[in-house]
């Protein structure tokens, strides 16, 4: 199987993944962009979205952006900070930019925004090119 055949099963943004998150992106300004829609499925706690769903998202944003360059890279380190809690059912806006580049190591920030602007979680990421 190639490789783009692999990719296509990714949880994140795999077209052929029926249990995936199906996400696109968009290059904007030198940021990369990506919007989600949790249904109940995707829930932690009542109404909220599962931590492990948020951590994927900004996780995915970011080390995608590099990817996307055509660098193959992976996520050396990744940091979450939850501000508020990210609702199920509303458009989260998600965000990713790069930072710093110190040889194969690229540094990403990365946010969970809602339509009104309320950052819901922040992310930090070391992606490393393989």
């Amino acid at each position: 199987m190639a490789m783009a055949d692999e990719n296509s099963w990714c949880f994140a943004c795999g077209p052929d993944n029926p249990m995936g998150l199906k996400l696109t992106f968009h290059e904007e300004n030198d940021t990369y962009n990506t919007t989600f829609v949790a249904e109940k499925r995707h829930q932690g706690y009542n109404g909220i979205v599962h931590g492990g769903i948020v951590s994927t998202l900004l996780d995915e944003v970011m080390a995608r952006y590099i990817y996307s360059k055509g660098i193959q890279a992976v996520t050396a380190r990744l940091e979450i900070r939850y501000r508020n809690p990210t609702p199920i059912g509303e458009k989260l806006l998600i965000s990713g930019k790069i930072v710093s580049q110190r040889g194969k190591m690229y540094e990403l920030n990365g946010a969970i925004r809602l339509a009104d602007g309320t950052v819901t979680a922040e992310g930090k990421a070391i992606v490393m090119a393989v």
